[in-house]
């Protein structure tokens, strides 16, 4: 039986594709990107995270219930030997300050199958569905067929959220079954991409290629980061790429923001997150304006 692993889901989301939608966050990706949003979803394996400013430094309950002495006092800081840690949940359970969390549970597709029916009114009643997020969904990629089969069956609208940065092996394997992609572009500039994502975006330009070729309905998705892709050449750069594909109508600005520096310290991942800064909002709208006289339909957020 196919499993998944997953770290969120996010019901009534408005930005994840058409109507309310239920997002579903799978664990794991190939890039690291430096900005990243959800850095809980890079590594493929459940994580433990502490949320600092929760934990009352009077309180030793986490030390005690931890059967494998992973947890210990640092004057009045938690410190957690990652390399002890077996994941056993038994410190989140006696933590009364949620301060403590597992991050990452596995699912099979029927009980994954069994949330996504809890919002199946909302779906019919405004045209939303299910999107699929993470991390890189594709990861998942036995789970996810096994599950976008079933889901087939009950008529529920699609999105799939990807950085293309899979082999197109593993998109032909649900490309049929998804009835939109938000493709995710980050950097045109091969040399700059891998050094701000940890890889090449070759393989990601080829496959939003070939989805287009096939007639797949896709929408491209760019996070905006400012002194990094916002400049006139980088945009230029998108915009020429995007007009010699087939059926790329849809561009979707996205505003950086610095979640993702809090998420770095709760899962104590060595060295610091880089902080970047978003454009500001007239730069935004000239960015959106190059993009309109280009031919393309433009939305900032979603």
């Amino acid at each position: 039986m196919a499993k998944g692993i997953i770290f969120d889901i996010k019901r009534y989301a408005i930005h994840d594709g058409p109507g309310i939608r239920t997002t579903i966050f799978l664990k794991g990706c190939s890039l690291r990107c430096q900005w990243c949003q959800n850095p809980e979803g890079q590594e493929t394996n459940p994580e433990i995270i502490l949320r600092s400013s929760r934990c009352a430094r009077e309180c030793n309950e986490c030390v005690s219930a931890c059967p494998q002495d992973a947890i210990s006092k640092d004057g009045n800081s938690i410190e957690i030997d990652k390399a002890k840690c077996d994941l056993c949940a038994k410190c989140e359970e006696v933590c009364v300050y949620e301060a403590l969390e597992i991050v990452g549970r596995e699912v099979t597709v029927q009980e994954l199958l069994a949330e996504i029916e809890k919002d199946r009114i909302f779906f019919d009643e405004s045209g939303g569905g299910i999107t699929f997020s993470g991390g890189e969904p594709l990861m998942h990629v036995d789970f996810l067929e096994a599950l976008l089969k079933e889901i087939g069956k009950k008529n529920i609208h699609v999105t799939l959220d990807t950085s293309g940065y899979v082999s197109f092996e593993d998109l032909s394997r649900i490309y049929d079954k998804v009835d939109l992609f938000l493709y995710d572009l980050k950097i045109m500039d091969d040399e700059k991409h891998e050094k701000y994502t940890g890889v090449s975006n070759k393989l990601i330009l080829e496959n939003l290629r070939k989805l287009t070729e096939l007639g797949k309905s896709v929408a491209v998705r760019i996070p905006l980061i400012s002194g990094i892709n916002d400049d006139n050449q980088s945009i230029h750069m998108f915009v020429d790429f995007l007009q010699s594909l087939k059926s790329i109508k849809q561009i979707n600005l996205l505003s950086y923001h610095r979640g993702g520096c809090e998420k770095y310290k709760r899962l104590r991942k060595e060295g610091s997150p880089i902080t970047f800064q978003s454009p500001s909002d007239e730069r935004i709208e000239d960015i959106k304006k190059i993009f309109t006289d280009s031919g393309f339909s433009v939305k900032t957020g979603g």
